[in-house]
């Protein structure tokens, strides 16, 4: 009880990090038949990340997808990590998570600018005075979509839709045998495909070295990820667009991301 309440108020303190990823870490991606699946949510950079525990507050849906269906991910609030399912059924279970929307004002533009620019969008300035903004003291809105993939047993099955507004889709499974590089990925955004997008890779490496590089999507929304045995992936797309609605946020970024492994 005293850990979970030292967790939330850390959580809840800790400052805005909406410049940083945000994504599911399956503690091992490969678990026996009928084992347990434990996974933390980190936020950081580089793939390299503090541990958040599971707060209902801080999402909309928390779910994972099986052999036997969809399930809601249950925990209690404080829990470290914040994933564990126990008896999970053979095959490729996926673990979706929508957050809540949260906000950070940008004191100084230069800060705003260098994390559009690093994510793809390199026209930002010219969209921002275009709306005549304020160049200090305005409001981003957030919100993170991460999925993992995690072989139970055999591992068998295929990534889906999930729903999420935005999201990565693995169009083959790297823990099946016969799997070879690249993995084929679609990119959605409110279920359609997007395309010339940004696609940020972190690829991690047995030492724990990480690589980090991009690609574009296509016309149809995908790109080819080239992965190798032992090391761990997360695929990385921001949206970046203008509020719909009553806000005080002077824009809106919708972060996608995906974990997996390649045995």
């Amino acid at each position: 009880m005293v850990s979970r309440l030292i967790y939330s108020l850390l959580f809840a303190l800790a400052g805005p990090v909406s410049a940083h990823e945000f994504w599911i870490a399956p503690e091992q991606y490969q678990v026996p038949a009928g084992g347990t699946i434990t996974a933390d949510l980190r936020n950081g950079e580089h793939f390299n990340g503090s541990r958040l525990p599971y707060l209902p507050r801080r999402f909309e849906r928390f779910d994972w997808i099986s052999a036997a269906g969809i399930a809601e991910v249950e925990g209690r609030a404080g829990d470290l990590p914040a994933v564990r399912i126990e008896g999970a059924p053979e095959g490729l279970a996926v673990l979706a998570y929508g957050s809540t929307e949260r906000q950070i004002t940008y004191k100084a533009w230069e800060k705003f600018a260098a994390f559009a620019a690093h994510k793809g969008f390199a026209d930002v300035e010219t969209w921002h005075d275009d709306r005549d903004l304020p160049r200090d003291g305005f409001v981003e809105s957030y919100r993170r979509y991460p999925k993992a993939l995690v072989a139970v047993g055999h591992g068998r099955g295929t990534d889906r839709a999930t729903g999420l507004e935005t999201e990565f889709i693995a169009e083959a499974n790297p823990y099946v045998p016969g799997f070879t590089s690249p993995l084929p990925v679609l990119l959605l955004y409110q279920d359609a495909p997007r395309a010339q997008a940004q696609v940020e890779v972190f690829d991690k490496a047995p030492d724990g070295a990480v690589t980090i590089t991009t690609q574009t999507t296509d016309a149809d929304g995908r790109a080819q990820i080239p992965v190798e045995a032992g090391h761990s992936y997360m695929l990385d797309a921001v949206v970046l667009r203008v509020p719909d609605g009553p806000t005080d946020a002077a824009w809106e970024t919708l972060w996608a991301t995906l974990t997996f492994a390649v045995p």
